[in-house]
């Protein structure tokens, strides 16, 4: 495992200058499993930042190995802010810019990139390993 990450089960995490850097190994066509999923991780083993006020910045990315899975990306990104509010922020209501992609990848998985909306640039790509 990478410096810094936070594990349990699928989900890791990491925070650092001012972003919160979250990946799910595996993926599923249910996007109502990832909100508990991220809950479970949050409540059992995340020990970092917490929850802040302002503007959001949120990248998600989904990516997979093959044909492209049959899985409604409003659906996951709603399922992941709602899995990660209370603890990345306090209402997905401050989401101030939401990309959510799907591309092939190495493996199967989802990547999230969180961070205040001033240091968005749109630029920097979503996470990468």
């Amino acid at each position: 495992m990478d410096e810094g990450w936070t594990q349990h089960g699928k989900v890791r995490a990491r925070a650092g200058e001012g972003e919160l850097q979250i990946a799910v190994d595996g993926l599923t066509t249910q996007a109502k499993y990832y909100k508990p999923l991220f809950h479970e991780f949050f409540r059992k083993a995340w020990r970092g930042a917490r929850p802040a006020w302002g503007e959001y910045a949120v990248d998600i990315v989904m990516e997979y190995v093959g044909d492209p899975p049959w899985i409604d990306l409003d659906n996951l990104a709603k399922a992941i802010l709602d899995g990660v509010k209370g603890y990345a922020f306090h209402d997905d209501a401050q989401v101030a810019r939401l990309l959510v992609e799907r591309r092939p990848g190495e493996r199967e998985r989802i990547l999230v990139l969180i961070r205040k909306a001033e240091r968005y640039d749109p630029e920097v790509r979503p996470v990468r390993r």
